[in-house]
């Protein structure tokens, strides 16, 4: 039998393709699986002085591979730079400054965690421990010098988050958080932030006052929510406060804490027509002697004005000295988080030289609230009304204070009224009247002020203006 000559030859060329293949694996084995390994001098002195603070570990592996570098002291102990790191087969570098995983030493009561430190002066064996995928293992091992002078570590002694629950939505009620840390020593970096179930920073940043960064010291931050820029709170729900400080030479404590956010969000609400192109309705009622109120006597609460159209559209409105000027408008709450008010309650009668505090209704910080202010006001929006009727407000009991705020709840709409006995005709008149729609020390936005304005001529009982 004959066989063909192409078979031949592709015999031959796979004998000879297997000879090389042998005598290549006798000339040159494979290799071992940390081809080398270590330091680039014997010796470091990390004080962060720019003079021998660094030493290069170098390392080469032939196969991919997991690894541990650690050193060991003359005392046995084992201080971790690396720990099951997977690297691929290459040349490999890392620059070490004596500084390696966080560690105590014996009778030390350090505040925090200690994540990254300065190793204690002396000789130390360095290791490097290599695991194939294939579970072969090899270690490679060496001797290195540390003299430096001590560093004392970043220590926060004090790290405080108050309170541990918050609701930013400035309705002044925990709407903000007060942080607290002091620094033992100066640092090269001090960064406060959050991380939520999702993780992801969110920075906190300090307040800008006479201590520098990163110097010894008392540290305040104070959070909100980032809601006082305009912008929306990180979702409901449970995040760490996280302090970490980081000195010159590497070292790193963290401080930690527990932070709730509950009921967060931007407020919204605005003062909504009354009819087509009318905001406020304006009357004038006949005044009767059961609606005065002082503070130590609360007066009967004028009812709820019928809708008024005829006067809603009148440029002018004329009120007899001892009248009433009667409002009527109405609020929406827009947006998605309740907003809180205070009183007096809608139907509240004021007389002219009265005001809210006279009343025994001070201001209160976060709280929502119709004003009506006139020209010759003094003080901007003297008159106040809640911006509800209790019936339509939910109250909410606050542990921490003892007190019951009330709150509109979101897409609610509600009516709001109330009057001004007018019993002095002022060197102005006729002047203007307007209503607005007050956040109390946070804001009154362009479009709730100034609202509904019309033009009030007051006159005499018998129905002659002031000259």
């Amino acid at each position: 039998m004959r066989i063909h000559p192409g078979l031949l030859l592709l015999a031959a060329a796979i004998g000879i393709g297997l000879v090389i293949a042998v005598g290549s694996f006798a000339l040159a084995p494979p290799l071992p699986l940390v081809v080398h390994a270590g330091f680039d001098r014997p010796a470091i002195s990390p004080d962060a002085d720019g003079e021998n603070d660094l030493a290069v570990f170098e390392y080469r592996l032939s196969r991919p591979a997991n690894i541990d570098i650690s050193l060991l002291s003359d005392d046995g102990r084992r201080y971790i730079f690396r720990e099951d790191q997977p690297r691929d087969d290459d040349d490999f570098s890392v620059l070490f400054s004596g500084v390696v995983d966080g560690f105590v030493l014996e009778g030390e009561d350090v505040p925090g965690v200690i994540e990254r430190r300065l190793l204690p002066n002396g000789k130390y064996s360095w290791r490097l421990d290599a695991k194939g995928d294939d579970a072969e293992t090899m270690s490679a091992s060496g001797t290195l010098l540390i003299e430096a002078e001590d560093a004392p570590l970043p220590v926060m002694s004090v790290f405080t988050v108050s309170p541990p629950v918050f609701s930013p939505n400035q309705d002044g009620i925990d709407d903000r958080v007060e942080i607290n840390v002091y620094l033992e020593t100066d640092v090269q970096s001090l960064d406060v932030f959050l991380v939520g179930p999702a993780g992801g920073r969110i920075p906190i940043s300090a307040r800008v006052e006479e201590r520098q960064y990163g110097e010894a010291g008392r540290h305040r931050y104070d959070y909100e929510g980032g809601i006082d820029l305009g912008v929306d709170p990180p979702p409901d729900g449970t995040y760490q406060v996280i302090a970490l400080a980081q000195d010159a030479v590497g070292q790193r404590t963290r401080q930690e804490a527990s932070l709730t956010i509950e009921s967060g969000g931007k407020p919204y609400a605005e003062i909504r027509p009354q009819f087509v192109g009318v905001d406020v309705a304006f009357d004038v009622y006949a005044y009767d002697e059961k609606y005065h109120t002082r503070r130590d006597v609360a007066g009967a609460l004028l009812p709820l004005p019928e809708d008024s159209e005829s006067l809603a559209y009148s440029q002018q409105i004329t009120v007899p000295t001892g009248d009433m000027l009667v409002f009527r408008l109405t609020v929406e709450n827009y947006g998605d988080v309740p907003i809180r008010t205070t009183g007096p309650p809608p139907g509240t009668v004021y007389q002219q030289d009265q005001q809210a505090a006279t009343l025994g209704w001070f201001d209160e910080s976060g709280a929502w609230r119709i004003g009506i202010q006139c020209a010759t006001s003094l003080g901007s929006y003297p008159y106040r009304w809640a911006i509800a009727s209790i019936d339509d407000l939910v109250q909410v009991y606050d542990d921490a204070s003892g007190n019951t705020y009330s709150y509109l709840p979101p897409k609610a709409r509600t009516v709001v009224w109330g009057a001004i006995r007018m019993t002095t005709i002022e060197a102005r008149n006729p002047q203007n009247c307007w209503a607005g729609l007050i956040h109390e020390d946070v804001a009154i936005s362009l479009r709730n002020n100034n609202v509904g304005m019309r033009s009030i001529m007051m006159v005499d009982p018998s129905g002659t203006a002031a000259e």
